[in-house]
């Protein structure tokens, strides 16, 4: 797993970044509940091929979103056995994973 802030600048804009995790074939893990309603970096996201997964359980600690993302991992790589990117899906605080948005 990679951390933004590891290979981008913190002020980077989504709309940049996300054509770099696009070209690089990654996914997107987040927190950020609000992107597929912003029309600038959801349209990033789906120009760039990206698969995001945005966990909606809120006021989680660092630790507590890891635990999260742990135990929805096999969940999530059954996910993208299934589906093509570009994608948005949500990842619930009991690790269940659900598509919201396919392009």
């Amino acid at each position: 797993m990679f951390v933004h802030d590891d290979h981008f600048p913190s002020d980077s804009r989504d709309e940049d970044w996300l054509a770099d995790v696009g070209r690089r074939g990654w996914i997107v893990l987040t927190k950020d509940t609000r992107i597929r309603y912003r029309a600038l970096e959801r349209n990033a996201l789906i120009g760039a091929g990206v698969g995001a997964f945005i966990l909606t359980a809120g006021n989680l600690n660092g630790p507590e979103m890891a635990a999260v993302f742990v135990k929805a991992l096999p969940r999530i790589q059954k996910f993208l056995g299934k589906h093509q990117r570009p994608f948005i899906a949500n990842i619930t605080g009991s690790g269940s994973v659900s598509m919201i948005f396919q392009d």
